[in-house]
C-alpha cells in the first residue's frame, strides 16, 4: 500500500512538472530568455515538490529516515525512467541531447531539482516530527 501511495504522489509531481514545463515554454522563455526562464522554472518545480511532500508524505504514516530516503530514491528513479523513456521512445531524442538536461548549461538547474526530489520526503518527515513535537508541547 505504501508503494501505491508513493507512486500516486509521484504522479502528482509528474503532472506538476509537465505543467511547469508548459508554463516555462509558453510564458517564461518568450518573456525573459533561456537562462532566467530555466532557473525560475527549476525553482518553481522544486517548490512544488517540497510543498507536495510536506502535505502528502506525512499522510503516508510514520516513516523512518531510511523509508523516507527510499521514497526519495523511488521518486528519483521513476523520474529518470520517465525522462529517458519519454525522451528516447516518444520524442526520439538522442542520448547526448537528453543528457544535456543534467548539466548547468544556460541556467538549467535540473540536477538540483533531482536532489530536491530525493530529499523532499526526508525533509517532510523531519519537519512533520518537529511540528508534531511542537504541537504536543503546546507551542
Amino acid at each position: 500500500m505504501l508503494l501505491c501511495k508513493a507512486a500516486a504522489i509521484w504522479l502528482l509531481i509528474l503532472l506538476l512538472a509537465v505543467l511547469n514545463g508548459g508554463f516555462r515554454e509558453a510564458v517564461l522563455l518568450p518573456s525573459m530568455g533561456k537562462p532566467l526562464a530555466f532557473v525560475l522554472s527549476g525553482i518553481l518545480l522544486s517548490a512544488c515538490i517540497v510543498v507536495v511532500s510536506f502535505v502528502l508524505v506525512p499522510r503516508m504514516g510514520r516513516l523512518s529516515t531510511a523509508q523516507s530516503l527510499n521514497l526519495g530514491l523511488l521518486w528519483v528513479g521513476l523520474t529518470l525512467v520517465f525522462e529517458f523513456s519519454f525522451g528516447r521512445l516518444i520524442q526520439g531524442r538522442p542520448w547526448h541531447e537528453l543528457l544535456q538536461a543534467y548539466t548547468f548549461k544556460d541556467g538549467n538547474i535540473w540536477p538540483l531539482v533531482i536532489v530536491v526530489t530525493f530529499f523532499a520526503p526526508l525533509l517532510a518527515v523531519r519537519f512533520g516530527k518537529r511540528r508534531h513535537a511542537a504541537s504536543a508541547d503546546g507551542t
